[in-house]
C-alpha cells in the first residue's frame, strides 16, 4: 500500500507539472503562432467567353509569429495558388509568370492616379534577381518595434507556373511581424480561363476559385485558404438589323467610285455591341488618347501602381520602372477590349463598308462620360474605334487605325472589312467606357455594288453575322506569345444582308382556250423609260394553274428566253408566241407570271376565236406590295411598281 501510494504521489506530481507545461506551451504557441486569414481582395464579375481574364487579388492578413533579428537571414517561404481552372497570366520569361506577390501593398511615391489615398507600407522595391528566384533577406528587428525589412528590400515577386492551374512563388523571405503589427501578402496579375468553365445554368453563377498553400522553413497557419476571386458572367450581347437589296438595283455605287442616287452613303445595316454587365467592355490601360482623326495609335501607357485599386481596365498592376528585364509586359494587356465582326456568304460584287468609330451609349441612348483620364486629359466620352485586324481580330499591340478610305453622306469615314474568301471582317477597339453603366455600341455597316444583271452580279445569296469579343483564340493555357486578352468564339450567325433577284409578279386571274375562245397576253419589259431608270432584262416564268380539256392537268411551268428592256412578250394560249413560248392548246384556269426584272405591266384579252361575237380585256393584277408601303400581307415579299389594276 505504501507504495502505491509513493507511486500515486509520483504521478500527480507529473501530472501537474505536464499540465502546467502543457498550459505554458499552448500559451506561447497561441501567442507567437505565425497566422494568416486570407480574403478575396476585389472578387471581380468576369467575362464567360474570356480566356485570361483578371481576377480578383487575394490579400493574407498576417500576425504573429517571432519577427527575424538584425542580420538574421529571413527565412524563405514557398507559396503556392491554385484555381480551379487554368491560370493565363503571361508567361514573361521561361516559366516566369507576371502573376505577382506583394508583401505590405507597397505604394509609391507617385500613385496613379494621383487622386489615389496614401497607403500603409513602404514603395515597391525591385524583384529579386533573376526574376523567379529566392530572394535572400535578412531581419531588421532587434528587439523592439522597427520598420518593415521591406523598406529596403525586394517586397514584390514573380512566380513561376507550376501546372496549367498552379502558380509558385518560390523563396519568398516572409517575416513574421510579431503581436504588434499585421503583414499584408497580395497575389495579384491572375488570370483565369473562364471560357472552360462556362456560364452557370442554375441562378447561382460559376465561380472562379483561388486555393493558397504556404509551405517552407516556418509554419504559418492559414484561415480560409480556398475564397472566390471571380463570378462568371456572359459579357457580350450582340444584334444585327439586316439589309434587304435587290440585285437589279445598284447599291451605294459611290462607295465604289461610281455616281449613284441621292441616297447613296446611308447606312443599310447596324451591328450593336452591348456589355453583359457594366464592367465588361475596358479600354487598355489607365491612360486614354484622344482620337481626333479617327486615325488614332495606342497612347504609351500610364502606370497602374496602386495595389487593390479598381482601373477596370485590360491591365493589372503594372509598374513601368519596377520589373527590370521585364519592364513593359507584367500587367500589361495587348489592347483594349476588341470585338469581331465576320460577315459571311458575301457574294461575287458585294462589298460591304464600315464606320470608323461608334460611340458607347447607356440604355438611355445618351453618350457615356466616364471619369475622366489622368489630370482630365484625352477622350472623355465612350467610343469604339475600328482597328487593323485579322480573320481572328489579331493586329500589333494597342491602336493601330483602320485606313478609312471612302466617307458616309455626313464626311465620317468608312473602311471596307477585310476579305478572305466569302467572309468579311472588321475588328473594333473599346478605347474608353464607363465601368459604372451598361453600355452599346451600334456600328453602321454599307453594303455596295453595282448592278450588272446581264452578268449575274451582284451574287443573289442571304448573307449573315458573327459578333464576338476578340482576338479569338484556341490557347487557354500560360504562354508568352498570345495576345492578352484573347477569348473563345460563343458566337452564332445573325441574318445581316439579303440580296435578292430583281422580279415582278403579275396574276392572270382568268385565262381561257376552251369552248370557242382564247386568250392573249401582252406582257411589257418597261424598265427602258425616259426617266432615267436603269435599264434590265431576264426571263419569265409562266406558271399555270387550271386544267386542260377533258381534265387534263394543267401544263408545267415554262421560263422564256431573256426579254430585254423596252420589249414586250406576247403569246396566247392556241399558239403560243415570241421568247420562246409554246402554245397551251385547251387550257382553262389562271397564269401567275414571275418576270426576273422590274417595272413589268400586262394585259389580257379575252374573246371568241377571231374575236367576232365576245371580247373582254383587263390589266394583269400585280402581286408585289407598292414602294411606299410596309409590305404587310403581301404573298410575294417583293418591292414593286403598284400604278393600277
Amino acid at each position: 500500500m505504501a507504495d502505491f501510494r509513493k507511486w500515486f504521489l509520483a504521478f500527480a506530481v507529473v501530472a501537474l507539472l505536464l499540465g502546467m507545461g502543457g498550459t505554458a506551451n499552448a500559451q506561447i504557441g497561441v501567442g507567437n503562432s505565425f497566422q494568416c486569414a486570407a480574403n478575396a481582395g476585389t472578387p471581380t464579375i468576369v467575362r464567360a467567353e474570356g480566356l485570361t481574364e483578371l481576377v480578383g487579388d487575394l490579400l493574407l492578413n498576417c500576425t504573429g509569429g517571432t519577427p527575424t533579428l538584425a542580420g538574421v537571414p529571413i527565412p524563405p517561404t514557398n507559396v503556392t495558388i491554385f484555381l480551379n481552372t487554368n491560370i493565363t497570366s503571361r508567361l514573361v520569361s521561361g516559366n516566369v509568370s507576371e502573376a505577382t506577390l506583394m508583401i505590405d501593398d507597397p505604394h509609391p511615391a507617385a500613385p496613379i492616379p494621383h487622386t489615389a489615398q496614401p497607403a500603409q507600407g513602404s514603395p515597391p522595391q525591385i524583384l529579386c534577381s533573376p526574376i523567379g528566384s529566392a530572394c535572400a533577406e535578412l531581419g531588421t528587428f532587434a528587439g523592439v518595434p522597427s520598420p518593415s525589412p521591406y523598406q529596403t528590400q525586394p517586397n514584390v515577386f514573380l512566380g513561376q507556373q507550376n501546372s496549367a492551374s498552379s502558380v509558385v512563388f518560390l523563396g519568398v523571405p516572409i517575416d513574421a511581424p510579431g503581436t504588434t503589427g499585421v503583414r499584408v501578402i497580395r497575389v495579384t496579375n491572375v488570370r483565369a480561363n473562364a471560357f472552360q468553365l462556362g456560364v452557370s445554368s442554375t441562378l447561382i453563377p460559376t465561380q472562379i476559385t483561388m486555393y493558397i498553400a504556404i509551405t517552407g522553413s516556418q509554419f504559418v497557419n492559414i484561415n480560409n485558404p480556398t475564397q472566390t476571386v471571380g463570378l462568371i458572367q456572359v459579357g457580350l450581347v450582340a444584334k444585327a438589323s439586316p439589309f434587304t437589296g435587290l440585285q437589279c438595283t445598284s447599291q451605294n455605287p459611290d462607295l465604289l467610285g461610281s455616281s449613284g442616287s441621292a441616297d447613296d452613303k446611308k447606312p443599310d445595316m447596324t451591328v450593336t455591341v452591348q456589355e453583359g454587365f457594366a464592367s465588361s467592355f475596358k479600354r487598355r490601360n489607365y491612360s486614354v488618347s484622344q482620337d481626333t482623326t479617327h486615325g488614332l495609335t495606342s497612347p504609351n501607357p500610364e502606370d497602374q501602381n496602386v495595389p487593390g485599386f479598381a482601373y477596370n481596365t485590360e491591365s493589372g498592376f503594372y509598374v513601368t520602372e519596377l520589373f527590370g528585364a521585364v519592364s513593359g509586359t507584367v500587367g500589361l494587356a495587348d489592347h483594349g477590349t476588341r470585338f469581331l465582326i465576320r460577315f459571311n456568304n458575301i457574294g461575287a460584287g458585294v462589298h460591304i463598308f464600315g464606320a470608323a468609330t461608334a460611340p458607347l451609349q447607356n440604355s438611355a441612348g445618351t453618350t457615356t462620360t466616364p471619369v475622366p483620364p489622368i489630370d482630365g486629359a484625352g477622350f472623355a466620352s465612350g467610343q469604339i474605334d475600328l482597328v487593323a485586324g485579322d480573320v481572328n481580330g489579331n493586329s500589333p499591340a494597342g491602336f493601330t487605325a483602320a485606313t478609312a478610305g471612302a466617307t458616309d453622306f455626313s464626311g465620317n469615314p468608312l473602311a471596307e472589312v477585310t476579305y478572305t474568301g466569302t467572309t468579311g471582317s472588321a475588328t473594333y477597339e473599346v478605347i474608353n467606357s464607363d465601368p459604372t453603366v451598361p453600355e452599346s455600341a451600334t456600328i453602321a455597316f454599307y453594303v455596295a455594288f453595282i448592278s450588272n444583271t446581264a452578268q449575274n452580279l451582284p451574287a443573289p445569296t442571304p448573307g449573315t453575322v458573327n459578333v464576338s469579343f476578340a482576338p479569338l483564340s484556341n490557347v487557354g493555357t500560360a504562354t508568352s506569345s498570345d495576345p492578352i486578352p484573347r477569348f473563345g468564339d460563343t458566337s452564332t450567325p445573325l441574318a445581316a444582308f439579303d440580296i435578292n433577284l430583281c422580279t415582278c409578279d403579275l396574276l392572270f386571274p382568268f385565262v381561257t382556250n376552251q369552248s370557242g375562245f382564247d386568250t392573249g397576253i401582252a406582257l411589257a419589259n418597261t424598265s427602258l423609260d425616259p426617266f432615267k431608270t436603269g435599264p434590265q432584262q431576264g426571263t419569265v416564268t409562266l406558271n399555270y394553274f387550271g386544267s386542260t380539256v377533258g381534265g387534263g392537268v394543267a401544263p408545267p411551268p415554262f421560263t422564256t428566253q431573256t426579254v430585254p428592256a423596252g420589249q414586250e412578250l406576247i403569246f396566247n394560249l392556241s399558239g403560243g408566241g415570241n421568247f420562246g413560248v409554246p402554245a397551251v392548246p385547251g387550257f382553262e384556269g389562271y397564269i401567275i407570271a414571275v418576270a426576273n426584272f422590274q417595272y413589268c405591266h400586262a394585259f389580257a384579252f379575252i374573246s371568241d376565236v377571231g374575236a367576232q361575237k365576245v371580247a373582254e380585256g383587263y390589266l394583269a393584277i400585280q402581286l408585289d406590295f407598292p414602294f411606299n408601303l410596309s409590305g404587310q400581307g403581301s404573298r410575294t415579299g417583293v418591292i414593286g411598281e403598284n400604278e393600277g389594276h
